[in-house]
């Protein structure tokens, strides 16, 4: 199980496999391994990034993110970062992976992890997720853990020149802790 002190602020999450831990700088070459593979980015809400700048811009952004609405970490894996879990926008979360990674249950692994430390850290009752009908991989993981669908909706988001649909999941603090 994940390690992790109510009301303390958390830098590092540990699982079996994993290290959850904050974006730094140096993140940026791996994070931009993952964010140019165009089936990672299949339903990220942008398409496969085109130049290191657009990475270190995102990269950016996540570090700079003001704790009190974002509470997002890498992923690393043996010492490489492998992707991106937690809440860029509470009470949304986002998880992403290299595609290398798939299958392996590196998503459920950190997101078991992440998801105590999100209802520990906020005064949030739910924790929500936006998904494409499509990304069958990330509904089906998040159905796993707990989240149930509440709605969906049609013609989202633009990506490249096709438009999107979306599927709305949450998940109760109430129903995580009856787990």
């Amino acid at each position: 199980s994940p390690s992790w002190s109510r009301g303390v602020a958390t830098d590092r999450l540990r699982t079996a496999r994993l290290l959850l831990r904050r974006a730094e700088c140096r993140d940026l070459d791996d994070l931009h391994a993952v964010f140019t593979r165009p089936e990672a980015m299949r339903y990220w809400s942008t398409p496969a990034h085109d130049s290191t700048a657009q990475t270190r811009d995102w990269l950016n952004g996540m570090i700079a993110a003001p704790p009190d609405v974002s509470d997002d970490f890498v992923i690393e894996l043996a010492g490489r970062v492998v992707g991106k879990v937690g809440a860029w926008r509470l009470p949304e979360i986002g998880f992403i992976l290299h595609p290398d990674h798939w299958g392996k249950g590196l998503a459920r692994e950190a997101l078991e992890a992440v998801i105590p430390h999100l209802f520990a850290q906020h005064e949030t009752d739910r924790l929500t997720a936006e998904t494409d009908p499509r990304n069958t991989a990330s509904n089906g993981l998040l159905k796993r853990i707990g989240f149930r669908q509440t709605g969906s909706a049609l013609r989202t988001m633009q990506w490249g020149e096709e438009w999107c649909d979306s599927l709305y999941f949450a998940l109760d603090r109430s129903d995580w802790q009856q787990r």
